[in-house]
């Protein structure tokens, strides 16, 4: 069914409250709203209905069995939603909230199945963008809040990739400009023996390791992960897939740009579109086809920043095929490649 979307530009530092409290009433009353987070813009219901929370689902075209995220704006506001708060998760809490760390809970029976998934985990975070925080507190309840976007499709880190996706299935989009991260959370889970991210974001490995030494990745990051059960948000579907097929490249510089070459050099002789996703050190290295920069190796912050829209820009080309290079698996490497391992459907050449 279509609805009337209203789009709404608000302030990102200092939001306009009363188009919060606008939002937040919609909220309540069971409806959808987009807005942005520091880590990608979040299609948000009230997490404790059900219905709501349904609609998420079919706004999305999500599978039912990808559970959803609860964003509080406070810490008190776990409590009702977790059998315990343990003192691992204090030290996390405190370390790293508000910002983009989702953290796994033993779950309440305040929590509707439909947000787990029908697990008995529930995945929490405190996002830090003012815009956010506020409408959470605004709204009075856990908003529940996937990627606002078609499920598959490439994040939206613009309220205009929100538009592309969504516009006509929900009831306002709150424009608060570029989003910070440009990746989803990381996502902790602590309820078992050892803690295990289950998905890597702009809280590393390395960042969770000064708190938690004993903290592991669980393999899926990395491997192919179609047969798991998710536990989490991203771990089992493809993911920020472009239109176009796509190539990820990985190993040392030099041959990356030189395989990448090759290849654009190949696709073009068959009468192919070609995008290619190369970094500001390598850019002009290119001999032929559509050349973004993601960023600088030097800040790879530059390339998560950037990810998503350089896949949406290359499909706005209308390319066939995109090539992409791969960057370091360590700190926010680690979260970059997963996601474009994710987005390419597992293509990867190492060279």
């Amino acid at each position: 069914m279509k609805v009337e979307t209203k789009i709404s530009k608000v302030n990102p530092l200092n939001p306009e409250r009363d188009i919060l409290m606008e939002a937040a009433k919609l909220i309540r009353e069971g409806h959808l709203v987009a807005f942005p987070t520091e880590t990608v813009y979040g299609l948000g219901a009230n997490g404790l209905d059900e219905a709501a929370a349904a609609k998420i689902f079919e706004a999305k075209g999500r599978p039912q069995d990808n559970p959803l995220i609860l964003h509080v704006s406070s810490i008190e506001e776990v409590e009702p939603l977790v059998e315990s708060i343990s003192h691992e998760s204090e030290k996390l809490m405190d370390r790293f909230w508000p910002g983009p760390l989702t953290i796994l809970f033993k779950r309440s029976s305040l929590i509707p199945d439909i947000i787990t998934a029908g697990l008995d985990t529930v995945a929490i975070r405190m996002p830090s963008h003012p815009i956010a925080k506020e409408l959470i507190r605004l709204s009075g309840v856990p908003i529940a809040a996937p990627s606002a976007n078609t499920s598959g499709r490439p994040s939206p880190t613009l309220a205009s990739h929100v538009i592309e996706d969504l516009y006509g299935k929900i009831h306002m989009i709150i424009d608060g400009g570029s989003t910070g991260v440009g990746l989803e959370s990381t996502v902790l889970d602590l309820t078992g023996e050892v803690p295990i991210i289950l998905r890597p974001g702009g809280v590393t490995l390395e960042d969770l390791q000064e708190i938690i030494p004993n903290v592991e990745e669980d393999l899926s990051i990395i491997a192919d992960s179609e047969d798991i059960v998710p536990r989490s948000p991203g771990q089992k579907y493809r993911h920020y897939a472009p239109k176009a097929d796509m190539i990820v490249f990985s190993g040392q510089l030099p041959n990356m740009v030189r395989a990448i070459n090759a290849k654009a050099a190949e696709y073009i002789k068959d009468g192919k579109k070609v995008g290619i996703m190369a970094t500001d050190e390598t850019k002009d290295e290119y001999k032929a086809g559509i050349i973004i920069s993601m960023g600088s190796r030097k800040r790879k912050e530059t390339i998560a920043q950037n990810l998503f829209n350089t896949i949406r820009l290359l499909d706005g080309e209308g390319v066939d095929i995109i090539l992409s290079e791969g960057v370091e698996l360590s700190h926010i490497g680690t979260a970059i490649m997963n996601r474009l391992k994710k987005a390419s459907g597992g293509k990867i050449i190492k060279v």
